[in-house]
């Protein structure tokens, strides 16, 4: 699922409304002529004000802000950035620390070049309409350079048919066979469950009676399993979801080709960072 802001005020914005009094033109309150505090008893608080005072603020408060309404927009862009600095900066820490269950679970699908030199990591659902596209430059970025390594992480959590789908994945994967189902899999149109991942994995030719008998292997619920803790994790919640290195591309955004192609060059520049991705 692709990200995308909303322009719904959040609720706890309205409690902030106070703080963009700061935002206020200076001499403001002295314009509105606001009695000046009476001085305090002993021992009270320095910005002790009468009730009359702080009704007074208040309507200066609320005058200004009906008067500027888009002091509200700002706060919720500066909350947002702040929040997705902070979440990036929390992303790279978790990376760091669950770089070998990214990078090198010997259980995870892998395309591309097995011992390519810069990594690519995909969390994706078989029913998510953004996988489908991302797939399409991921499959043409790993034409046009043959050298990355793809690790690919089957993350079921829109429905039980992606749960289904994902299982005749990794039973393809025993077979040799992941990347031709895969592949079949994000190209079809409809549903993604049991019985259209069945059809899929026999035209792709796979042996149907190994097949069903791999569906029962306890590895695959393990691996299920493995994938959706480390999402958990990284706080990874939707899908798509790329990481090159320590870099994190949410969704399948129009220029993902682009995205890729940029990442993969800075990391063969400087290095996979706290990752040690490739």
């Amino acid at each position: 699922m692709k990200a995308h802001r909303s322009n719904r005020l959040p609720a706890a914005l309205a409690a902030a409304a106070l703080a963009t009094f700061a935002l206020a033109p200076a001499g403001l309150v002295a314009q509105e002529k606001v009695p000046a505090p009476q001085a305090a008893p002993a021992g009270a608080p320095m910005n002790t004000y009468s009730a009359d005072q702080k009704s007074e603020i208040q309507r200066i408060i609320k005058d200004y802000l009906v008067a500027n309404p888009e002091v509200f927009l700002e706060v919720q862009q500066a909350l947002e950035a702040k929040m997705e600095q902070a979440q990036a900066e929390k992303l790279k820490l978790a990376l760091a620390a669950q770089a070998d269950a990214l990078y090198r679970d010997p259980d995870a699908p892998v395309a591309g070049d097995p011992k390519g030199d810069v990594t690519i990591v995909e969390f994706f659902d078989y029913n998510c309409g953004y996988c489908k596209r991302g797939f399409q430059d991921l499959a043409r970025f790993m034409k046009d350079d043959p050298k990355v390594r793809v690790v690919l992480r089957e993350l079921p959590i829109l429905s039980k048919g992606s749960e289904e789908a994902s299982r005749v994945a990794l039973a393809a994967r025993m077979q040799g066979k992941y990347w031709e189902f895969h592949a079949a899999m994000l190209a079809q149109k409809g549903q993604a469950d049991m019985a259209s991942a069945l059809k899929v994995a026999e035209k792709a030719g796979l042996d149907m009676a190994k097949l069903k008998t791999d569906l029962a292997a306890p590895g695959i619920d393990a691996q299920i399993k493995k994938v959706r803790d480390l999402a958990q994790t990284l706080g990874i919640n939707g899908t798509p979801h790329f990481l090159v290195g320590d870099r994190s591309i949410p969704g399948a955004p129009q220029d993902l080709f682009d995205q890729l192609k940029a990442d993969v060059a800075a990391i063969r520049k400087s290095g996979c960072g706290t990752t040690t991705a490739c």
